[in-house]
């Protein structure tokens, strides 16, 4: 498989473990000029937009460690971008979650960071 199969076949996973889980998946692969997000779903009263980081072992460090400042800030463009496109306004709850495969254990971490705006950390 070449690294764009495995990463759908990560993002399948992932949606199934948040569905499995309760959350509501509406869209896969928002992309936009802004960013992609790999998972939009509903989760209780928050919107939530996952990143989905896989890793095969260890050996090229751990997939929670892929999701940087720099990844962080496109994502939340991108979020912010959607909301707009999808006119949902400031009061709709958002949460940014991650969901790290690394081989066959499936972590997800809910609300892993907060709103990042602008280019300075």
């Amino acid at each position: 498989m070449n690294k764009r199969q495995i990463g759908t076949c990560g993002e399948e996973t992932a949606a199934a473990y948040l569905a499995a889980r309760g959350v509501r998946i509406v869209e896969k692969n928002f992309r936009s000029r802004q960013g992609e997000i790999d998972l939009v779903g509903y989760h209780g009263e928050y919107l939530v937009f996952v990143e989905v980081k896989y890793r095969g072992s260890a050996r090229m460090g751990s997939a929670l460690e892929a999701v940087d400042l720099r990844k962080q800030r496109r994502i939340c463009r991108a979020a912010d971008y959607y909301r707009y496109l999808h006119r949902l306004g400031d009061d709709c709850p958002v949460r940014y979650d991650v969901v790290a495969i690394q081989g066959e254990e499936i972590l997800w971490i809910p609300n892993a960071f907060p709103h990042r705006s602008g280019r300075a950390g």
